[in-house]
């Protein structure tokens, strides 16, 4: 029987926080779309694209072990404290739950880089 990946285990906690926070994209730009103001948000919902994007090849690299896993989840840091601070601009509920989850992908994703 094959043995799991042992560098995942290590890089766990950022691997949920990015699965947490591209689930947390995906339902903001689903209901931003649907906003009144869905032009206002247009900054926004391209940031989530490329935050749920980047969250969801950072956690396979990750959970595989590539050696380019730090590099990308440095990446994926940066992309995410914007992300966060694009989203805590609206005050709907859905997307200051996505700026939390933002801010915590990107603080593991640090972690993880550094």
């Amino acid at each position: 029987m094959p043995v799991a990946n042992p560098s995942v285990h290590q890089y766990q906690s950022c691997i949920d926080a990015c699965n947490d926070c591209l689930v947390a994209c995906e339902d903001c730009l689903t209901l931003c779309l649907q906003e009144s103001d869905v032009q206002a948000r247009v900054t926004c919902i391209n940031l989530l694209r490329d935050c749920n994007d980047i969250c969801s090849l950072a956690a396979r690299y990750m959970s595989r072990g590539s050696t380019y896993a730090k590099q990308l989840c440095n990446l994926c840091a940066t992309i995410c404290d914007a992300c966060a601070l694009e989203c805590a601009k609206f005050q709907d509920p859905h997307c200051q739950q996505c700026a939390e989850a933002c801010r915590k992908c990107a603080e593991e994703c640090h972690k993880m880089a550094s």
